[in-house]
């Protein structure tokens, strides 16, 4: 399976100043062959080739392999848009949005992520040093971090492109890797079943309860801290937004990554797989009241989803999605399913068997027996097989690299409190 590793560079100022001006010089190159491609409806590759690629080297003054990379960055940036147009993401046709995506030419941003072969970075793994090209000439000798865990699977796994991205300050490399996956487990000796939620981010069928007061108590003050530094509006405001953009999101990720590590080494150990709600579409279903409006999008199920879902398939787990209605109202016990069985949103208590228990330990319940039946009857697993980054990675105007962790050291499960 392919895996994304993130190592951080430390380059030296003269280093940063060489790679700012890559990224400039190869997104200006980008937006001008896309403003190419537009106005002649020329998007694949080869054919545009033949109208920007003498222009790009002479104009910009890049080398062979990265004005093929800048033609095919452009090339994948309209493959994505017209993904989006024909799955109805950008609304229906003649639609406002629609029109404004279709209208103009894509355009990159100054600092977008630039992808690189290795005729172009080169990696010294053991001295944690890579040489890469720039506008400017070879630089070699820029220093990176990695964990020992990441070395390793760099020096073993590392296949393909590696892309250079700039963020907060910071230079990256995302280096694809192909990691082997352990066999799929044919016959589960069960399910473990995980119910999702906001206050109890997962429960499962053990009784095991991940909670979210932590996260949430972060989520409110984020919130409110946003919305003083928005009204003030002062340049020291503006910096201080700028600063923690993007911190509750890489919290919210981070625990999500723990939470997963932690339910699929469990159901590895036990022999067992893990059953997990459908969820999609729930903000569309639920109807709320504006204060609870921000809980409910800000709710990261759809990511810890994921999450529990490659790293499942690497351990060769399988995966199991079931339908979630009426799992909070039916008793694990004898099945009554009724309204009032929900007492609150800690408690169960079935109004036929008398049966009490955590609500949320009786949905997982509920879900591992769903799970069960529907293996029982032939169902497959639906662990997908992840890819190293989505097609038009970082070509639209997308943040996709804000959706890739590195590869880490197993930390201790942080549940809240």
């Amino acid at each position: 399976m392919k895996l994304t590793v993130q190592v951080k560079l430390l380059p030296t100022p003269e280093q940063a100043a060489a790679l700012e001006a890559t990224l400039h010089a190869c997104n200006e190159a980008a937006t001008w062959a896309s403003g190419v491609a537009f106005a002649r409806d020329v998007k694949r590759n080869f054919a545009l080739r033949k109208h920007v690629y003498g222009e790009i080297r002479q104009r910009w003054g890049l080398g062979a392999q990265a004005a093929q990379h800048v033609i095919k960055k452009t090339c994948d940036a309209y493959a994505a848009l017209t993904a989006n147009l024909r799955a109805g993401n950008l609304g229906r046709p003649g639609s406002q949005r629609y029109r404004r995506a279709t209208g103009k030419p894509i355009a990159f941003r100054p600092r977008g992520a630039q992808p690189y072969d290795d005729r172009m970075l080169s990696w010294q793994i053991g001295e944690r040093r890579v040489s890469i090209w720039t506008v400017t000439g070879r630089v070699k000798d820029v220093a990176f971090t990695a964990s020992p865990e990441q070395s390793a699977t760099l020096a073993l796994y590392r296949r393909g492109e590696s892309d250079l991205v700039y963020r907060d300050g910071m230079w990256f490399l995302l280096a694809t890797c192909e990691v082997p996956e352990a066999g799929p487990n044919p016959g589960p000796d069960g399910f473990l079943g995980i119910d999702l939620g906001i206050v109890n981010i997962a429960t499962t069928s053990d009784g095991e309860i991940m909670a979210g007061r932590r996260l949430n108590r972060t989520r409110v003050r984020e919130r409110a801290l946003r919305t003083k530094l928005q009204k003030k509006n002062t340049p020291s405001a503006r910096r201080r937004l700028n600063k923690r953009r993007r911190k509750e999101a890489r919290r919210a990720r981070d625990i999500n990554h723990k939470i997963a590590m932690h339910v699929v080494a469990e159901a590895e150990r036990t022999g067992r797989g893990i059953a997990l709600e459908d969820l999609t579409g729930i903000r569309e279903r639920v109807r709320l009241r504006k204060p609870q409006r921000a809980t409910l999008h800000s709710w990261a199920f759809a990511q810890l989803g994921a999450f529990i879902a490659y790293k499942a398939r690497r351990a060769g787990v399988p995966v199991v999605h079931v339908d979630p209605a009426y799992t909070s109202r039916t008793c694990a016990e004898c099945g009554h399913t009724d309204r009032a069985n929900r007492v609150s949103q800690a408690w169960f208590a079935c109004r036929s068997c008398g049966f009490v228990d955590h609500a949320d330990r009786n949905g997982s319940r509920n879900i591992c027996a769903r799970a069960e039946e529907l293996w029982r009857r032939g169902a497959q697993s639906t662990a997908p097989e992840p890819t190293a980054r989505p097609r038009g990675w970082d070509r639209t105007q997308a943040q996709y690299h804000s959706q890739w962790r590195p590869l880490c050291k197993p930390a201790a499960l942080a549940t809240g409190s």
